[in-house]
Parts: structure tokens; sequence; C-alpha cells
């Protein structure tokens, strides 16, 4: 392993998991404090084998790809590499076990040397919240200062707040990102209208990862569908979905799923809604249930994908056309089923305005 960036002001961050939430918020921060970072490459399919092969088999996707990232970041040589602890979000809004015990999960899987940066963020706990996870994240790299450390954060929300105006405004993901990045703000003004709009449902580690979800998004605008996410909702929308479905907020990447979810069911523009979820997760099989049995209710249509590294794209596809097709044909007969109903209600009138011909 090549450790000539030891001594530098490098970190290096896996493309994976909190990444797809949080890095905006991470790229402003450490850039304004001159640490340069490096990342991963994006998933393959050998990052998926080779992170799998450390864990046991019932671990779920989203570890296993996370794992090949840190293996990936230690090949380019990087020492320093990111492996946060979110504990919780908010007070008693917790995190999945997988996320909160990453650290040691790394420690225990990947047997090369580097050095971890396990910052902790536990906000149900004192002296555990943002700017106490900030300094962890910085100490190794000699800095202390708090002044300092407060000011980056304000570049790095500064970031992320312009990536959250663009997907807002209905900007795709990586576009956003993309923009964000260079410091740009450019609202989108998409005025192409759409047939059928489906809400996409899923944790951006499962919705944004091109390798992991088979770049469903591309495959669906090509079937002529507006695709909505948790991206153009507020966080007041997502906190009002939770409720709508009888629940309470526990997990903290619940506005993801059953939040999005119970807003999108209301919503009757939206034609169908499609979950995707890791095999094996949890929490995610909870939530699920619970939107399955609200779309019932709903009558709204529902697809649930599940993925793993074995998930083939050919049956990934032919679902997907399967739904999508099924809306399609559900959406003309409601139009034709307006029109009989419009022609069965309205009166015949005797028609005065001719003229005579002689």
């Amino acid at each position: 392993m090549n450790n000539s960036n030891t001594s530098e002001m490098v970190i290096g961050i896996p493309r994976a998991m909190s990444f797809y939430n949080n890095y905006p918020f991470y790229y402003g921060f450490f850039n304004d404090l001159g640490i340069k970072i490096v990342l991963s490459d994006v998933t393959t399919k050998q990052t998926m084998s080779e992170g799998a092969g450390l864990v046991v088999t019932e671990t779920c996707l989203p570890i296993k790809v996370y794992v090949g990232h840190v293996l990936n970041l230690i090949e380019k040589g990087v020492n320093k590499i990111f492996v946060p602890s979110l504990q919780s979000v908010d007070n008693k809004i917790y995190n999945c076990s997988k996320i909160r015990g990453l650290p040691d999960l790394i420690r225990n899987v990947v047997k090369k040397p580097f050095t971890m940066i396990e910052a902790t963020l536990d906000k149900s706990e004192k002296k555990q919240g943002l700017y106490e996870f900030l300094a962890q994240c910085v100490k190794p790299f000699g800095i202390t200062d708090m002044k300092l450390i407060k000011k980056a954060s304000k570049a790095g929300w500064r970031c992320y707040n312009n990536f959250y105006i663009m997907t807002k405004s209905g900007m795709p993901y990586s576009k956003a990102l993309s923009y964000a990045l260079q410091g740009k703000v450019v609202i989108s003004n998409n005025t192409k209208e759409y047939p059928i709009s489906i809400a996409l449902v899923g944790h951006g580690y499962n919705l944004y990862d091109e390798r992991v979800c088979m770049k469903i998004t591309d495959k669906l605008e090509k079937m002529d569908v507006k695709v909505l996410t948790s991206l153009q909702l507020s966080s007041e929308q997502l906190s009002e979905g939770i409720l709508s479905l009888g629940n309470e907020k526990y997990w903290a990447n619940e506005d993801e799923m059953t939040g999005c979810a119970g807003h999108y069911l209301k919503d009757n523009k939206i034609d169908g809604i499609i979950t995707i979820t890791a095999f094996g997760c949890g929490p995610d099989s909870l939530m699920i249930e619970r939107i399955t049995r609200k779309a019932k209710q709903f009558n709204k249509p529902l697809l649930n994908l599940t993925i793993d590294e074995q998930t083939g794209e050919a049956g990934f596809v032919t679902r997907l056309e399967a739904f999508v097709d099924m809306l399609f044909r559900k959406k003309r007969a409601m139009i034709v089923n307006k029109i009989n109903i419009n022609e069965q209600n309205s009166e015949y009138k005797i028609n005065t305005e001719f003229i005579e011909t002689k």
C-alpha cells in the first residue's frame, strides 16, 4: 500500500451509506479547513463481492457495499478514512444497529492498516452533538480550535442548503450535487409533462447508488414516467407523512421511507409507488409492512422491490415494465370511464342554429 499521503491533510470518504445524504455538508466542512477529500470509486460488482466476502451472509447489502468502499480507499493509498458512528440524529431518534456500530464492524472485518476517524454523533446523549462530532472528525489532523470548526460548519451548511434548494425544485440528485459542490445554485425549470407519475421510496444509499439501484430512475424516465422522491419534500411534509400512516418517528432515516410514502399515498397526482429495500434490513421490513397496508386503504398501486448482490437486472426491469404498463392501463381506463359518464349525464339539445337551403 502506498502511504505517501499519510502525513497530508487528506481524508477518505467511502461513497456509501451516509455519503448520499450528508456529502454536501462534509464537502463544505472539510474543504473550509483545508482538508482534501478523496472519494472511493463508484460501486461496481467487484466492490460488492469484495465487501460481501468479509462479512457474514446475513449482513444487508448497504453494509457489504460500504466495506467494499473502505477497501477501495485503502487500495488508493488513503490512510485516514472517515467511518462515522451516527447513533441518533435527534432525541430518542435512532439509527439501526449496523449504522450505529459501523466503526466496530469495520475494525473487526478489515484487517489492512489504516487510521479510522470514528466520530460519534448522538443527540440523545449530552455532549455528543454536532460540534462535538465535528471536533472528533478533525482532531486527527491537529485541528482543535472550536472557532475554526464552527466557521467550517457554516461552510458545510451553506453547501448543503444549496443542494437542498435545488433538489426541492425538482432537480435530479446527481445534478444538484454537482452544482452544489461547485458553489452554484441553479433552479430547475422542467416543464415537460409526463402521463404517469411514480414516487420512488427508499434510503439514499439504495436510490442514488446507480449500481445498487440499477439506474432505476433512468429506466423509469425512458418509460415516460415522472419520478419523485423524498428529496422533493420538506421536513414538515415528511413528518406529516409519518403521522398520516398512524406512526410516530423512531428510526433516524424513517423520513425517507414512511414519511415519503405517507405523503405521496395521499397525493392524487401520484399514480403509483415503488419501494426499494435491501434484503435482510430489519427496520425497513417493519416500515414496508405498514406502507403496504396503507397503500391498500388509499387504493394506490404499490411495487415492493428487494435488492441484494445477487439481484439480476433482467428480472428487475421486467417487474418495472409490468408495473408501469399496469399504471398506464389503469389511467386510460379512468379517462375512458370519465368520458362515458360525462356523455351519459349530458342532455340532448336541439340544434337551432342551421341554415335553411332552398
